[in-house]
Parts: C-alpha cells; sequence; structure tokens
C-alpha cells in the first residue's frame, strides 16, 4: 500500500498540519481532516510513515463516533461528500484517510480515561499509591484493573512540547465546575461503554483518550479521533495477565522499540523505522480494527 506522509491537496486550502492530522478548509462551518500514515512517539514525529495506518484510524473513529452518538454528539458531517470537494486525483491520494467534520471550538484538555495500571499510571503508583494525584489501594500489581475508571485530565501542548497532567480542581479553574464535571462523565461513560463492547470482541481497552468540542450553543461533542490504536491502550484479552505489560495492539509497540535504542527523546532527531518494526506495527493495528468493527 502506497504510504500518505503528507497531503497535497489543492482544491482546498490547507488550515494546519498537526502529527499526525492535516487539517483544510472547506466553509464557514466545516473542515476536512486528513489522517496521514505519519506516526507520533515521545512528542517526536517520526520520519517513517505505517502504510495504510491513517485509513486504519479514519475508519476506527468513524464508527465509535457512529456508535457512541446516543451518549455524545460528535463531529461527523455525515451528509457531506468528499467526492464534492476534491478531485478524483486527490481522493485517490487519501484513499479513506479524509472526514468532512463540523468546526467546533476545541476544549483546552485531553481527557484521559485509565482502567488499568499501566504506563506512566504504575510509575506514579510504585513511588506514591497515586495516579494523577488520586489514591489507590496498597498492594496492586502492574496491569492490575482499577477498583472504577479514573478520569485523569491533561493540558494540551503544543506541538514538540509536553503534555502536562493536571488535577480535577486544576480542570475546574480552566473550564468551569459545570462543564469540568460534564467532561468528566462523558469520557468516563464512553469508556465503559466501549471497554465492555471490545471485551466481547476480545480486546481490553486498558485506557484511552477523548477531545471534545463545543458549539455556539455550548453543546459538547466529541472530536478528533475517538478509541483508535494512536489514542487508545488495547490489550488482547486471550493473553492478559497482571504482573508485567501485557502485549499490545497499538502504538506501544513502537515506543518499547524506541525505548531499546540509545535516542535521546529529541523531539527534533526522531529515528528512522526499520521494515519489520513498520510491518509488525500495521499488522498490530489492522488486528485490532478487525476485531473491534468487522464482522459485526
Amino acid at each position: 500500500m502506497q504510504a500518505l506522509y503528507k497531503s497535497n491537496l489543492t482544491s482546498l486550502p490547507l488550515i494546519a498540519s498537526g502529527k499526525v492530522r492535516d487539517i483544510y478548509d472547506i466553509d464557514d462551518k466545516h473542515m476536512l481532516i486528513v489522517t496521514t500514515d505519519r506516526i507520533s512517539a515521545y512528542d517526536a514525529i517520526l520520519p517513517t510513515p505505517i502504510p495504510g495506518k491513517g485509513r486504519i484510524l479514519t475508519e476506527t473513529a468513524q464508527f465509535w463516533m457512529k456508535k457512541m452518538k446516543d451518549i455524545v454528539p460528535n463531529q461527523l458531517a455525515e451528509e457531506m461528500n468528499l467526492a464534492d470537494y476534491l478531485t478524483p486525483d486527490e481522493l485517490k491520494q487519501l484513499d479513506g484517510r479524509g472526514m468532512i467534520v463540523k468546526k467546533l471550538k476545541p476544549l483546552p484538555v485531553e481527557a484521559i480515561v485509565r482502567g488499568y495500571l499501566v504506563g506512566s499510571g504504575w510509575k506514579e503508583y510504585k513511588k506514591s499509591q497515586k495516579v494523577c494525584g488520586i489514591d489507590l489501594p496498597a498492594d496492586l500489581e502492574q496491569a492490575a484493573q482499577l477498583p472504577e475508571p479514573l478520569f485523569t485530565p491533561s493540558t494540551k501542548a503544543e506541538q514538540g512540547e509536553h503534555d502536562e497532567n493536571i488535577s480535577f480542581q486544576q480542570l475546574v479553574t480552566i473550564m468551569g465546575e459545570e462543564k469540568s464535571n460534564k467532561v468528566r462523565d462523558l469520557s468516563i461513560q464512553l469508556y465503559k461503554s466501549a471497554a465492555e463492547f471490545a471485551l466481547e470482541r476480545g480486546i481490553i481497552i486498558a485506557d484511552t483518550k477523548f477531545e471534545f468540542g463545543e458549539d455556539d450553543n455550548g453543546t459538547i461533542y466529541l472530536i478528533d479521533e475517538a478509541l483508535t490504536p494512536d489514542s487508545s491502550r488495547f490489550w488482547p484479552a486471550s493473553s492478559y495477565e497482571v504482573g508485567g505489560n501485557p502485549p499490545s495492539f497499538d502504538k506501544q509497540y513502537i515506543r518499547d522499540y524506541l525505548d531499546s535504542l540509545d535516542w535521546d527523546k529529541n523531539p527534533e532527531t526522531g529515528p528512522e523505522l526499520p521494515e519489520d518494526i513498520v510491518l509488525k506495527t500495521y499488522e498490530k493495528y489492522r488486528e485490532a480494527q478487525s476485531r473491534l468493527i468487522e464482522n459485526l
């Protein structure tokens, strides 16, 4: 499959290009999000793409947004057709990596929900028996399921900078109590619903990240991406056990490879990925998509 590292559309003006997505303007109320095959890790955009990854992320995000629309409205402008705005060659270039969305005001928070004790949460717990300042029972093991999913927000950092974990009270200071409560409750509800659905298909969603936006009336929408291998930690339920870091169908495979290198995590010097790492990463993303949204 041909990789799309950076989109090149002339029919629409480019608004922004982020770590993974290129955004184009359509009109006053709509824009086009192109999810490329770029991959980022440790705040670095790696120079090697994962061919086909953008299409998997786009299809997976659209699936979840449509599935969860009874919980929260989403950004998708389903009544609009890409073919009305792009040339045939541009449609071929994107090859399923584009979606038209409503223009909404993004809320200034990464809405992270953790269902299991892993990653940075596990590192913090070992030091303090807390995760993002939230007290947890003693003697939990790595990868243990938490008593209840935790909402652990973080700030949105500029490209090349690190997101910063914040307390719920800090979030209230930023967004106000009513909106903060709404985002927390929606995030946990979305996570619980998705985790139950995924478990029936052999996948544990250990943690995930949501992003929200609002319209001029203050209505909150699910935006960006949702429950993809880029924004979530997916574990195969069949091989799950506590006490270690389970294998995963997500970007953790890339992080583990990068951890094996002599790289100082400088965002400006992300290393090239060897062919076998690229292929294995694609296979993991494709496996997650296949289990979650196909054969329904």
